[in-house]
């Protein structure tokens, strides 16, 4: 069964959620930016969400960690929860 791990950073804003994704493709370390700035608790960890499978998470984040390129940072996605910026960190198929 498919897997991937991945880390995310939440805001409530899809302007605040596009400058932290600029800060981070300037060089800001993904971790350091999440843990400053993200609203959900896995921010304390840099952002990292783990190991998961399709259907643990929301649509729209699935839709991402599933489909788009690996360690690269995507976003703003928007869900129920806010806006997100999400690095797939691994996949497996």
């Amino acid at each position: 069964m498919a897997s991937a791990k991945a880390r995310h950073i939440l805001v409530d804003t899809e302007e605040e959620c596009g400058k932290l994704k600029a800060e981070i493709l300037e060089g800001g370390d993904f971790a350091k930016v999440a843990k400053q700035h993200s609203n959900c608790p896995s921010g304390g960890n840099g952002g990292d969400l783990g190991e998961f499978s399709p259907g643990q998470m929301v649509r729209e984040f699935d839709e991402v960690v599933f489909n788009e390129a690996v360690n690269t940072v995507h976003g703003p996605i928007k869900t129920q929860f806010g806006y997100h910026l999400i690095e797939v960190t691994s996949r497996s198929d």
